[in-house]
């Protein structure tokens, strides 16, 4: 991180950007925080991509992306998110001069901590230049570079956000990938990790059945039935024995031999190994939780929400019952971390990425000034 500003604990207006694994679009939220414990959320929507654009991100999505597309790409999701900023201000009648930071998280195209590699794609000092407003990145870095997983990032703010629940108490992201946030009694008491597939493979599953982009609702998992061949073998992967924390690319997981399996089976397989993914994670948990709060996009799908109610036996629940919003959950988050990173403070600990030890992050980028 350069140019931190640690010892200015004033809270600051601060705007989050996130676009998450499943390639829906971007979410913009407006907070005011101080980066620790001062949280008062502000407007948010969420812009969809293009379809155009969204297909050229889905054809980044491997280890070895071609430079002139992954640079073409960059810039393109760099105007996508100046343009959600300018409407999030706009429709909301902000005063830009107001907004202290914008925390850009970018586009995950590839992520293997294994080998200290994680690719976000997003240019800081272009959106700071379009914006008019200072801008951190580049929040996973550090943390790779220093031994950590670079993921799950909010786990800090579930943190902060959970002031007052009862705990233990498990925050569950379910995006293209899930990732879980446990939270003991103790103020020091967290671990984070991903958990497994979210609805990447149920959404690349309705997509290669010309049938959408995802499965609205779990309509499709409804009408089928679950191959129980297919989800032991899905499930016997090493990685849900795997001690935290840990995590995951989009594409760690295949699909297996669902191919074989009518369309409305394939999808009720794949929501079932969701939700066995999910609930394995708890094996890892120091103290079972009393409740599940449920944020992404995956809390739409009643078939995942219905299977993990069963499957886990307590209370799991959309985390909107609490007053948290899940669809700006995420773009909240990383306005949260950016006030952090201008602060200095670490955005990931030892028991969240596995880091060796609390780590800061993310690169500041000021707008250009004028003559």
């Amino acid at each position: 991180m350069n140019n931190p500003d640690e010892t200015n604990e004033r809270p600051r207006l601060a705007l989050g950007l996130m676009s998450g694994t499943s390639l829906d679009g971007i979410d913009a939220a407006i907070i005011t925080t101080d980066g620790e414990q001062i949280v008062e959320p502000g407007p948010f929507i969420s812009v969809p991509y293009d379809g155009g654009l969204r297909d050229r991100m889905r054809n980044l999505l491997r280890p070895e992306p071609n430079q002139d597309d992954r640079a073409s790409v960059a810039a393109d999701i760099t105007q996508a998110h100046a343009k959600a900023v300018d409407k999030l201000i706009e429709e909301n009648g902000i005063t830009r001069s107001k907004i202290d930071i914008i925390g850009f998280h970018g586009h995950t195209i590839f992520h293997e901590p294994a080998a200290s590699r994680t690719d976000q794609i997003g240019d800081g000092k272009l959106l700071a230049a379009l914006t008019g407003c200072a801008v951190v990145n580049d929040f996973r870095s550090e943390d790779v570079a220093a031994g950590g997983q670079g993921a799950p990032l909010a786990p800090l703010y579930h943190r902060a956000r959970s002031a007052g629940l009862a705990r233990p108490l498990a925050v569950l992201n379910i995006g293209g990938v899930a990732n879980v946030t446990w939270l003991g009694r103790g103020e020091d008491q967290i671990l984070a990790f991903d958990t497994g597939p979210g609805c990447a493979l149920i959404d690349d599953w309705v997509y290669a059945h010309d049938a959408g982009r995802f499965d609205r609702d779990g309509l499709i998992a409804k009408l089928g039935s679950i191959d129980h061949a297919n989800l032991s073998d899905l499930s016997r992967s090493e990685y849900f024995g795997k001690k935290p924390p840990k995590s995951l690319d989009r594409s760690d997981f295949s699909r297996g031999s669902i191919d074989q399996l009518d369309f409305a089976d394939g999808a009720a397989t794949l929501t079932a190994f969701t939700v066995e993914s999910i609930a394995r994670a708890s094996d890892h948990f120091a103290a079972p939780v009393e409740r599940w709060l449920v944020t992404g996009g995956g809390r739409h799908n009643l078939a995942i929400m219905d299977g993990l109610c069963t499957r886990l036996g307590v209370p799991v629940d959309p985390v909107e019952l609490v007053g948290w919003r899940g669809d700006a959950l995420e773009a909240e988050a990383f306005g949260f971390l950016a006030v952090r990173s201008l602060r200095g403070l670490p955005l990931s600990l030892p028991s969240t990425t596995g880091c060796g030890a609390p780590i800061t992050g993310g690169r500041l980028w000021r707008p250009p000034r004028g003559d």
